[in-house]
């Protein structure tokens, strides 16, 4: 345990460094470049029969992150992208054990939209204002915290038992309400009017519930591959992929429902022009 919060305690100053140090992208771009380079050789392991062609897999993940994060316009197309991505692993984790017809080739594919479209998200939000990636990140952290005290206090029904074991609907009521106090009190520190801040609490609620998705949907794929951890080099953690697998659903749904709002004329705060940003308008 103490191992693991250590790690916890390194990796918070090395992002949040990165982070809030400095509006240009001197340190958080490669901060990003280094964690797709790991989170997409993780990714490798967890496909079948594929391992010997993980440099081609890795190369190809590195070079569409870097190309994109450098083409704004190209960012909706991801997070558009990673929407039905998401729904087709919803129902995979939900069949699972029973059909395991996507355990093949097409898991390159969804490796490659699944990084990527998270990736520039992370960029487009920190790029926007790093208080707003810092949203995002606090409120998964905050829900798989919840999850996991109310879960281990009250937890008795199997939320996914043939995916995640430990996981219970409780344990999700708990997470969905602890981030919902986030939510909350972030929209009330924005001054959001009534309409504005239940569109914010409905998109932040969906993000919540994507990020289990996330979480189970690595599960999965690590259970079918026969391994534990995605990786070893977080001492306590495991691997990259262990450590972000809420967030790689989670940041680009938030990204992309920010932008639809923007798109809609609804802004959470005066300066919040996203569309405005990506497309030049």
């Amino acid at each position: 345990m103490w191992q693991r919060i250590k790690t916890a305690i390194i990796l918070v100053i090395i992002v949040g460094t990165a982070m809030f140090v400095s509006r240009q992208p001197f340190f958080f771009l490669p901060l990003l470049t280094l964690g797709v380079l790991i989170a997409s050789h993780e990714w490798t392991k967890l496909m079948p029969k594929r391992r010997d062609k993980a440099h081609w897999f890795v190369a190809l993940v590195l070079i569409i992150t870097l190309v994109s994060i450098f083409v704004p316009q190209s960012w909706a197309v991801w997070w558009g992208l990673s929407v039905p991505v998401w729904v087709l692993a919803a129902k995979w984790v939900k069949d699972y054990p029973a059909k395991e017809n996507w355990y093949g080739k097409r898991l390159w594919t969804m490796g490659v939209i699944i990084l990527v479209s998270a990736i520039t998200a992370m960029y487009a939000l920190w790029q926007l204002s790093a208080w707003w990636l810092l949203y995002v990140f606090v409120l998964v952290w905050c829900a798989d915290s919840g999850a996991y005290f109310v879960g281990r206090k009250f937890g008795k029904t199997k939320l996914a038992p043939n995916v995640s074991p430990n996981k219970s609907l409780e344990g999700l009521y708990g997470g969905v309400a602890t981030a919902s106090l986030v939510a909350v009190g972030v929209g009330l520190y924005l001054g959001l009017d009534m309409a504005t801040l239940l569109v914010f609490l409905a998109l932040s609620a969906v993000v919540v519930g994507v990020s289990v998705l996330g979480d189970l949907f690595e599960s999965m794929l690590k259970r079918r591959a026969g391994v534990k951890d995605s990786g070893t080099i977080l001492p306590g953690h495991g691997g990259v992929l262990d450590r972000i697998d809420s967030l790689l659903s989670a940041t680009p749904i938030f990204a992309f429902g920010i932008l639809i709002c923007d798109w809609l004329g609804i802004k959470f705060t005066p300066h919040f022009v996203m569309a405005y940003q990506l497309f030049g308008g």
